[in-house]
């Protein structure tokens, strides 16, 4: 007479447990997704550290939402500075830095330089004279920049008593037109910057020009915005104690 083991309840829920407890890790590995992962529910201390990266999060799904305030900190700039891509500072007619993000310092404005020219030949003492060179305290080559003319409304440049831009006739809105230029200085066979110490990258000339492309002169000076785009990480110490000023 043979004895068969009789096959109780217990006795397969005590087999299945094994089967989970051996195996469950690699099933749930297997078969866990998106879907069922309820929001919310991962937190920091689930994701070991370094463990993400740039590769792991693809392009364009971050918003400015998906940011908590303050979490992404500028790195040695200086104060007020908003980071790479958004140094600016706005120059007046005369020259003079009035509003910045903070670096930026004038090396000469409209400068009446040495006369080196030739015995005999005329003066060259006025060659730099229609522009503005302006020390970035940092290495330009990464860098763009970006000018544009600020009108002026309340000035009357050239002195025709009309301040509201619509005289007609070229240059008759001294207040509202003109074109401007802008380079790094230092490019060897193409951009050469005359006074003294601005023929480096770490500076550029900007110069504001009537409409007709003529040198301004002390009444008609441009009035202008200047931005620096571009990677700022390599700004100098220098260019870091040099701090915001907002517009007055």
């Amino acid at each position: 007479m043979s004895l068969r083991p009789r096959i109780t309840p217990s006795v397969v829920l005590a087999s299945l447990a094994l089967i989970v407890a051996s195996g469950g890790t690699a099933y749930a590995a297997a078969t866990i997704g998106s879907a069922q992962i309820k929001n919310d529910s991962i937190r920091s201390i689930d994701v070991k550290n370094g463990d993400l990266t740039r590769a792991d999060i693809r392009n364009g799904t971050l918003r400015g939402f998906d940011i908590q305030d303050g979490s992404i900190q500028a790195v040695d700039l200086a104060p007020g500075v908003a980071g790479e891509g958004s140094r600016w500072a706005l120059v007046d007619k005369d020259g003079a830095i009035i509003a910045q993000s903070g670096g930026f310092s004038i090396n000469a404005a409209y400068p009446e330089l040495p006369n080196t020219a030739a015995e005999g030949q005329p003066s060259n003492a006025l060659r730099a004279a229609g522009n503005v060179y302006v020390n970035a305290n940092e290495n330009l080559d990464d860098n763009a920049i970006t000018v544009s003319i600020a009108l002026q409304n309340q000035t009357d440049q050239d002195g025709n008593g009309n301040t509201n831009g619509r005289a007609s006739g070229p240059d008759a809105n001294a207040e509202f037109s003109g074109e401007i230029t802008a380079t790094v200085c230092g490019i060897a066979g193409i951009v050469a910057c005359a006074p003294p110490g601005s023929n480096q990258r770490d500076h550029f000339v900007v110069s504001p020009r009537l409409s007709d492309g003529s040198v301004t002169t002390a009444a008609t000076h441009k009035r202008f915005y200047v931005v620096i785009s571009g990677d700022s990480s390599d700004l100098t110490d220098a260019g870091k104690a040099i701090p915001a000023v907002a517009l007055p």
